[in-house]
């Protein structure tokens, strides 16, 4: 390991100034440097703070709008924020926080330059912390999951399962075997959150409309299966809509299995804890999310479900210079009726905790005093597919058209920049006036395929035992029938 003042390219040495380090370029982390470029201008400007955040992407992704995105609703690109372009008075470190030693204030980061320069990883020195990775998913030890199953929580997965989906609706148009057509259409989505519910209507409305381009398959044709643990889906908007939410799905031929666990999907067969079994191509899963890795990495105190523990003010318990808000944080709920109540780790106290987290950060660098987070829960909204909803806010129950609307509007409005607003807004807009694209553009997944087929004589897309590899993990059949294993490489709350 080396320290990053010897380190050669762009990994940043020794801060001038004092430098904030903000790990995680996610909502959480964009926002607060994005407040804190603001709150410390002359201090930025004058070399006295430096804004250094580390981040796997050099995007931000809107989460709440992978959904439309996986539907087509919205352009790919319109669900990430350009962070070099947002964040022009930070530096962007394009990397990953594996370890952070606060007593010493230094974080160990590896970079795309790091495996090439063979340095291993660098240690970045820090004066205040900000802390906001944001979650993974939960996964859970479930035979055939790595092999067969894909995640809904990037901008990646979400455009990989919307080609998946046609793909397989190709696959079943095409066959002669009524096993290999039955499994292509059908799609078991893991989990009753907001993910799994609002992407599995989402793509059900996206293939019933496709499907009338197909000669011989018909909406009916499609089986699409949701796998929920608890006795109920989409806790967050309340018993009554989460019973409407079943009824509007069953009534659209989605089968709801509350109650229920997957109990493998080895060999492409989904195997339920009732005794189902189903022979499918399809396995999503969105079973939960757990905070990420870093988290474990650090000498910072957690709670017992290895969330960092903070104060009403955004700080790290017991200790001075570091802060956290987010899926990372359990932040005291100062609004709770009832002593100890954590805020949830969704989307709605994110949004508002950025705001507090940059105040503090600076007020504290000034010796100014803090202020205290505290936002009652208003609420929630969820979307069930193309003009269909439900929603519970200030008390209100809304569903269908109205619970959308509020959705679309809501999410609108917190999408960052004026400039993806505009974009998601004209998207929309057009999509109500054409009819919806039904193109799968698998391809874009493997851009050298037909290259090395010109140039090797290698069959695009296919490995050399014959398999075609799915974007996702695991394989398509070869051209004997037959599949081979391939390990699955890596992989929100309104």
């Amino acid at each position: 390991m080396v320290k990053a003042a010897n380190s050669r390219g762009a990994t940043p040495g020794p801060p001038s100034g004092t430098r904030i380090l903000v790990v995680g370029g996610g909502y959480v982390g964009m926002y607060t440097a994005l407040r804190l470029q603001q709150k410390l201008k002359h201090e930025l400007a004058r070399g006295e703070a430096e804004i250094l955040v580390i981040t796997p992407d050099p995007y931000m992704t809107y989460q709440p709008f992978l959904p439309e995105a996986a539907a087509g609703s919205i352009s790919p690109r319109h669900v990430v924020v350009p962070l070099r372009r947002v964040l022009d008075k930070c530096k962007i470190l394009i990397g990953e926080a594996t370890a952070i030693d606060h007593a010493k204030r230094t974080a160990t980061v590896t970079t795309l330059a790091t495996a090439e320069e063979g340095t291993g990883a660098v240690e970045l020195p820090y004066d205040e912390l900000v802390l906001a990775p944001g979650s993974v998913s939960r996964t859970l030890p479930v035979p055939g999951l790595a092999d067969y199953a894909i995640g809904f929580k990037t901008v990646e997965e979400a455009i990989g399962l919307r080609n998946h989906v046609i793909e397989q609706m190709d696959i079943a148009s095409s066959t002669r075997d009524p096993a290999i057509r039955d499994a292509a259409l059908t799609f078991v989505f893991v989990g009753g959150g907001y993910a799994g519910v609002e992407a599995l209507a989402e793509l059900e409305d996206m293939a019933r409309y496709t499907s009338r381009y197909y000669h011989n398959i018909k909406p009916d044709d499609l089986k699409w299966i949701l796998v929920e643990a608890s006795n109920r889906i989409l806790p967050e908007v309340g018993e009554e809509m989460g019973t409407y939410a079943i009824r509007e799905l069953r009534a659209r031929n989605i089968d709801v299995r509350l109650e229920t666990r997957l109990e493998s999907c080895e060999d492409r067969v989904a195997v339920l804890s009732d005794g189902s079994r189903f022979p499918t191509r399809t396995v999503v899963w969105t079973a939960g999310v757990k905070p990420a890795p870093v988290l474990a990495a650090t000498d910072l105190p957690l709670n017992e479900r290895g969330r960092l523990r903070c104060t009403a003010e955004l700080t790290v318990v017991g200790v001075e210079h570091a802060w956290a808000a987010g899926d990372a944080a359990a932040v005291p709920d100062v609004t709770a009726d009832t002593p100890g109540t954590e805020t949830a780790p969704n989307a709605q106290h994110a949004v508002r905790q950025t705001k507090v987290l940059a105040e503090n950060i600076a007020a504290s660098l000034r010796g100014a005093p803090l202020q205290q987070y505290a936002h009652k829960y208003v609420g929630s909204v969820a979307s069930l597919g193309l003009h269909k909803g439900v929603a519970h806010v200030y008390g209100r129950k809304l569903k269908g058209y109205p619970a959308w609307f509020m959705h679309r509007a809501y999410h609108l409005s917190r999408v960052p920049t004026f400039n993806r607003k505009a974009r998601v807004l004209a998207e929309w807009t057009l999509a109500g006036l054409f009819k919806r694209e039904i193109v799968s553009l698998g391809s874009l997944e493997h851009p050298r395929a037909e290259f090395e087929l010109a140039a090797g004589g290698k069959r695009p897309g296919h490995g050399p035992d014959g398999a075609r590899h799915r974007p996702h993990g695991g394989t398509l059949p070869g051209p004997e029938g037959g599949s081979k294993d391939e390990q699955q490489s890596d992989p929100r709350g309104n």
